[in-house]
């Protein structure tokens, strides 16, 4: 998330209600960095820099190069480790990553609709070190295994086949953020409202002192991606789509 956007908005609720402590709950520090979206997976048809297709590898618009990152299929819980090797390819950022076709098939993603999580991770945790080693013994197998009976289909292009926009079960929110007082939230809100056409806004209450703002649900990608990316006006870094909220 953008910090001076969010400063413009606190200092002015700060002004208008000193006496409340503004508490915000956020995910962007590196150390608990965490995001669900769709992943972009590349093919050479992609006018991106060369992702190995057999590699354990993503690219990713802003953490460091060598990070390690757990990627999790959220639909049917596999999960893997995952290195960055780059936060300098552009590509859009409705899509969390890119990923390689590897990825894919060791994760059984759909490919019409890849959603996964995406959580970063110490290099020097055990699950690390046990994930990586046990990656390392497959990888002479994995590095000659096929990969015919993937076909790559680009959710930004508009060759998606009408029965998967119309599917029943494509449900997802965009998560702006979380904050403490329902207030903040509100005018978050308000502010969202205001300098956009997106109409499909709530708030929802977590707890007590946790207020959720979404945009949604859309039913399908082509609605779901026009609404995010209509919040680039904000410069938010870290949206995430969240499924059957």
């Amino acid at each position: 998330m953008n910090y001076k956007f969010l400063i413009l908005i606190l200092v002015g609720l700060f002004l208008s209600n000193c006496e409340k402590n503004i508490n915000i709950t956020q995910n962007l520090s590196t150390n608990k960095y965490k995001n669900s979206g769709f992943a972009l997976v590349y093919n050479d048809n992609l006018n991106l820099k060369k992702l190995e297709t057999r590699s354990l590898n993503i690219y990713h618009r802003f953490l460091k190069k060598k990070s390690i990152v757990k990627i999790t299929n959220k639909k049917n819980g596999k999960y893997l480790i995952a290195t960055v090797i780059s936060n300098r390819v552009k590509f859009s950022n409705f899509y969390n990553s890119v990923i390689s076709s590897r990825i894919v098939e060791e994760l059984e993603l759909d490919i019409a609709e890849p959603y996964i999580e995406i959580l970063l991770v110490s290099k020097n945790s055990m699950f690390v070190a046990k994930k990586t080693k046990m990656f390392e013994e497959e990888k002479s197998v994995a590095d000659k295994a096929p990969i015919d009976g993937i076909q790559i289909n680009d959710l930004s292009t508009k060759k998606i086949k009408k029965d998967i926009i119309e599917n029943k079960d494509f449900s997802y929110s965009i998560k702006v953020a979380d904050f403490y007082y329902r207030d903040t939230a509100q005018t978050m809100l308000d502010m969202i409202k205001n300098k956009t056409s997106i109409k499909k806004l709530k708030i929802i209450r977590l707890s007590e002192t946790n207020y959720r703002v979404l945009i949604g649900p859309f039913n399908d990608i082509k609605s779901l991606r026009n609404s995010f990316e209509k919040m680039n006006l904000f410069y938010f870094e870290n949206l995430e789509i969240l499924k059957n909220v």
